[in-house]
């Protein structure tokens, strides 16, 4: 499982707003990386720095097996228009529109690969169900499984359990497990502290214009969350149970 993307004194930000400097971390498949950070840190500009809608204000980024031809991503829940007139099946073919093609019709090892993800998200039931018909959970089942149809090395995915009940969140999580083990790297941004973290090999927090990262456990230790903007005091001490002693840390 080699590199997928390495991250060199990257500096995140707009022309007149830096929000992050001196990023550098290699990005390996088989990594389930957690991306956190308090609003405003830099989550999402470093998501479209990874999909190439946005370039660092410095730095670079280096694909050392090439650029994939595709990078699956699962956008948040509130940016995607569930009236749009398409059913479940049409929604996770799009998620294979390079290599089915968008107006030729499905063949049928198309229609299997396409029944395989629908099954491995829970929603080859309701394959025939248009999308304004669906709950939260169902929705964000059937974004997995155009996710799982893009078939990509780099995974990300912004916010994927918000407004899910936990048996939906257990199996979404089954099926980074997957990817992990199939060797794919996947991006996981997240906005708390959850037993999410327990799935994610590796952490990155942003905030206070610089960024941390490194194991889940050495990242994100209450002095850090605190320094970097993540958590007031009193927060950090209540979650952690017990009084924060503060240290000079390294920042990666």
């Amino acid at each position: 499982m080699g590199k997928i993307v390495e991250i060199r004194n990257l500096a995140l930000g707009y022309p007149e707003l830096t929000l992050c400097r001196g990023l550098s971390l290699d990005i390996q498949g088989g990594e389930t990386l957690a991306v956190l950070g308090a609003n405003g840190a830099g989550k999402s500009t470093f998501v479209k720095v990874l999909l190439g809608l946005l370039g660092p204000l410095s730095g670079r980024l280096t694909w050392p097996a090439g650029r994939p031809a595709e990078i699956g991503y699962l956008a948040q829940m509130t940016e995607f228009d569930r009236r749009f007139p398409i059913r479940v099946r049409d929604l996770a073919a799009m998620g294979a529109w390079r290599g089915l093609g968008l107006w030729k019709g499905l063949d049928k090892a198309a229609r299997i690969r396409i029944d395989k993800a629908l099954d491995a998200a829970g929603v080859l039931d309701i394959a025939g169900q248009s999308l304004h018909t669906l709950s939260g959970g169902q929705l964000q089942r059937a974004l997995f499984a155009r996710v799982i149809m893009q078939d990509a090395p780099l995974i990300i995915l912004d916010e994927p359990f918000a407004a899910v009940d936990q048996s939906t969140e257990a199996h979404l999580l089954s099926i980074i497990e997957t990817w992990r083990a199939e060797g794919r790297a996947i991006v996981l941004v997240v906005h708390d502290l959850s037993s999410v973290l327990d799935h994610c090999s590796h952490a990155l927090l942003l905030g206070g214009n610089i960024a941390s990262h490194g194991a889940v456990k050495d990242v994100l230790t209450p002095e850090r969350l605190v320094q970097q903007g993540y958590l007031s005091e009193s927060q950090a001490s209540w979650m952690f149970r017990g009084p924060l002693d503060y240290q000079e840390g390294s920042h990666v």
